[in-house]
């Protein structure tokens, strides 16, 4: 039997985590150091890819720094994320100075897209969509708290009568646990 000690991190596993990111002059821009850690499965998305191929192999009690090369972070700056809107598109009454962070209705999906106001002229403002991110190199600092196998849940189609709920199961190490 494997015991959580002796778990590496890979596909199909859960790890919480503490991390930090941090410029390369030293600056940090996101951590759990001073909250609770967090908790992902491996591949699901929730880390860029660079950053999950730094924790791969990893075990619980290992902290490791790693340089995350742009290319593997956010990705090169994109010239043609810089988008010119016409200021009337603009409330009348908003206060647009540059470095103000913006939230705009994203038409393909329905959700927020934030940019950076870059510049303001008269009749145009430009606003930065790149990831605030993006272009730089980054340290990613993380410490192992824990592993565990990822728990699936599966969907049992069954038939209902009224007043029943079709049941589902969660399924861990192999083992059916029913709701």
């Amino acid at each position: 039997m494997v015991t959580e000690d002796q778990y590496r991190i890979d596909e199909d596993k859960r790890i919480t985590l503490h991390f930090s990111v941090l410029l390369m002059d030293g600056t940090v821009v996101d951590s759990t150091r001073e909250h609770a850690p967090a908790t992902f499965q491996y591949g699901d998305g929730n880390l860029l890819p660079g950053f999950e191929q730094a924790l791969l192999g990893l075990k619980v009690g290992d902290k490791r720094s790693m340089i995350i090369e742009t290319a593997n972070g956010f990705g090169e700056r994109n010239d043609k994320n810089l988008q010119e809107i016409p200021r009337n598109r603009f409330s009348r009454d908003m206060v647009l100075e540059q470095g103000t962070m913006i939230s705009f209705a994203n038409a393909g999906d329905g959700g927020e897209l934030p940019g950076v106001v870059q510049k303001i002229e008269e009749e145009l403002v430009i606003v930065d969509f790149n990831h605030p991110l993006a272009g730089r190199d980054l340290t990613f600092d993380v410490e192992i708290i824990q592993i565990e196998p990822a728990v699936q849940i599966v969907q049992i189609q069954g038939e209902k009568t009224k007043g029943e709920k079709t049941k589902g199961e969660k399924i861990k190490d192999g083992v059916s646990h029913e709701n």
